[in-house]
This record gives structure tokens, sequence and C-alpha cells, in this order.
């Protein structure tokens, strides 16, 4: 019993001395994007569909179900919301008419914000007052930015204009 509180007493004395290590290590692998200084993929010139994005929206339909997805260009499908989900399906008369995207793009605009992404590339164009229309009115609404910030790019000394690092929080 006393080697137990021995080891045990170790850590506690260690965690709260006074010397602090000198490097901080953000684990969060999304840190770099939201601070727009982490590189962007450019793909191939060639290709019709480009790959300049973090985050990207994705709607699928098909003639039983709607699927909208944000993909990240390295880890694929992050957040994902579908209109044959229990929880959204049991509110609907039917899962692919136009009160099914507007109810898609509610709950799919709140789980983008519960999970702190706020902006994506939308490569999609819509018909006017169409389905996928009024799903990109419900998600804009819900607080989404349908396009990305540019990528930080450090000004020279000669620039004249040197744009706020986006960073640095100044506040008035």
């Amino acid at each position: 019993m006393n080697s137990l509180r021995r080891i045990w007493a170790v850590p506690l004395c260690t965690r709260f001395s006074s010397s602090t290590p000198p490097d901080f290590v953000n684990r969060n692998p999304r840190n770099l994007e939201r601070m727009r200084i982490a590189r962007k993929p450019d793909g191939y010139h060639l290709e019709k569909p480009g790959r300049k994005f973090w985050h990207k929206l994705s709607i699928k339909a098909s003639q039983r179900t709607v699927t909208a997805e944000v993909i990240h260009y390295l880890n694929g499908s992050v957040i994902e919301a579908k209109t044959s989900e229990w929880c959204l399906r049991k509110h609907l008369y039917s899962i692919t008419d136009t009160c099914a995207y507007i109810a898609l793009g509610k709950v799919f605009a709140q789980r983008c914000l519960e999970s702190g992404i706020t902006e994506m590339y939308c490569d999609i164009k819509p018909l006017p007052g169409g389905k996928v229309e009024m799903f990109l009115k419900q998600v804009v609404d819900g607080g989404i930015k349908l396009e990305e910030p540019e990528v930080y790019k450090k000004p020279n000394p000669w620039d004249q204009l040197r744009p706020e690092k986006p960073w640095e929080v100044t506040e008035s």
C-alpha cells in the first residue's frame, strides 16, 4: 500500500511545480485551417471539379433519401445528415420533397456549427426556386458561409498593403 502512495505522489508534485514546458503543442488537427495558414491542395489544373478546398459541401439525392455531407480533403466525410435518419424522418411527410430539403438544411447547419465548421466550399449551382436552393438558403441562414477564406500569404517587406494576420485579435 505504501508503494502505491509513493507512485501516485510523484506526479502530483510535478504537476503543481512552477516550471512549465517552454513549448506548447496544439493537438487540434484543424487548427492551421482555422488560422488560414494551412496549405490548400491544388490538384491538377485539368481536373473538372477542383480540389482547392479544406471542407466541401456535397449533396446526394436518390429516389429514397437525400444526404448532405462535409468532405475534408484528407479524411473524407466528416459530417453527414440524411433524411432517412429516424430523428428527421419521423417529422417529415416525404423524405424527398422540398420540406425535407429545408429540414435537412437546418439540421445540417446545426451539426456543422456544433462541430466547429463554419466555412466550407460549395460548387453546387442550384436552379432558381428549386429544392437545392432551399437547402442552401437554410444552411446559410443557419450560420454557415459557403465560401472558404483564402490562404494567408505573408507579405513582402516592400508591399504597401499588408493584410491583417488572422491569428491576431484586435478589439475596439
